[in-house]
């Protein structure tokens, strides 16, 4: 009878006999230590991409503009004597862009970039060469219309004009950033 209780899985009290005076066993390993990687936020990263992309829009147009034709911006509240003194290059270039041979999503990308990095380093004055479109079909300027139309997009920037002939002329732009 009692290998029929073994077999039934009933009798405790053999189980019992069986391990009495047992110990737990003592482990004395520990895990290795394994480095975990950092997690890459690849969301955050395709969200900042997507908004860098849509911060500077093609669809806002002040005008057309003409090879010839200077720019001004100007943000309400910025000095007249600070406006006078961009206007006849009184201000040190402290970097410049050079956005000949550019497509419009490149120069876009460009500029973005270019201003972001700028007033980071603390820059405050800054020249960006757009060109007078004489290499356009049309001869037509592509890329001044749009930089006119990017920068005045841009809150960072509080004005803009053209740059004097020595500087480039209407194919370029003086841009004054605001401090950090």
């Amino acid at each position: 009878m009692a290998d029929k209780e073994r077999d039934d899985g009933t009798d405790h009290d053999g189980f019992r006999e069986a391990v009495r005076g047992a110990r737990p066993l003592k482990q004395d390993r520990v895990a290795p230590y394994r480095r975990r990687r950092k997690p890459i936020p690849e969301q955050k990263q395709r969200d900042e991409q997507e908004v860098m992309q849509n911060l500077l829009s093609d669809d806002y147009e002040p005008s057309e503009v003409e090879t010839g034709e200077e720019l001004l911006f100007v943000r309400p509240g910025l000095q007249h004597l600070v406006l006078r003194k961009l206007r006849r290059g009184q201000f040190a270039i402290e970097a410049q862009l050079d956005l000949h041979g550019n497509t419009v999503p490149q120069a876009r990308e460009r500029v973005n970039t270019f201003l972001r990095v700028a007033r980071a380093e603390g820059r405050r004055c800054v020249r960006v060469i757009h060109g007078k479109g004489n290499s356009s079909e049309g001869k037509l300027p592509v890329l001044k219309g749009k930089v006119n139309s990017w920068l005045r997009q841009k809150d960072e920037v509080l004005a803009f004009c053209s740059a004097r002939p020595t500087d480039g002329g209407t194919g370029a732009v003086y841009v004054l950033l605001r401090r950090k």
